[in-house]
């Protein structure tokens, strides 16, 4: 019993620190494609809605992923047929950030992306090398073994903030959040 009012608590708490950061503008952060393209994030996805998956340790890569495929059949892949015109036109990144001591392993992590990932999926997915703490501070990162996930609008404003594994509910409000 306790160990269910804990969780409850922590998830709770963790929902209140992110929504939190709804109504701010998303910290400049500066990310690498894996053929080394820098992109500036808020400022080179202006014009259009994003939506943008954080994780910093092994553990919150691993829920991370969880995300990719559905995103990317909800988001990305373009509709045929009698469904043509009819997807979305929004910006997805999944931005594994290497701090520490880990921003050494981020050339090793493009290395592994260009030999493991399904290529449709690489320009999808930025690195991140640098400081940690003014994400951590600006985002409301409570905990490094979960994912971070923000719909930004064309401006660069977070309109929308979740994290964890994927689930339908979660995609539900990202969608909700995008139109």
């Amino acid at each position: 019993m306790k160990r269910l009012i804990l969780s409850i608590f922590l998830l709770a708490t963790i929902s209140f620190s992110i929504a939190q950061v709804v109504g701010k503008s998303f910290p400049s952060m500066v990310t690498e494609t894996v053929d080394d393209k820098k992109v500036n994030l808020p400022e080179d996805v202006k014009g259009k809605y994003t939506l943008l998956g954080l994780a910093y340790s092994k553990k919150s890569e691993d829920e991370l992923n969880t995300w990719f495929e559905p995103v990317f059949s909800k988001f990305v892949q373009k509709a045929t047929g009698l469904m043509a015109g009819m997807g979305y036109d929004v910006n997805v990144f999944f931005v594994p950030m290497f701090t520490g001591v880990n921003a050494a392993a981020t050339g090793t992590a493009k290395r592994k992306a260009l030999k493991s990932m399904d290529p449709q999926l690489l320009p999808y997915i930025l690195f991140y090398k640098g400081e940690l703490k003014p994400y951590k501070e600006a985002l409301d990162f409570e905990r490094r073994d979960i994912p971070y996930f923000f719909v930004l609008d064309p401006n660069g404003k977070i309109v929308y903030a979740t994290s964890g594994a994927y689930s339908d509910a979660k995609m539900d409000k990202v969608e909700e959040a995008i139109e």
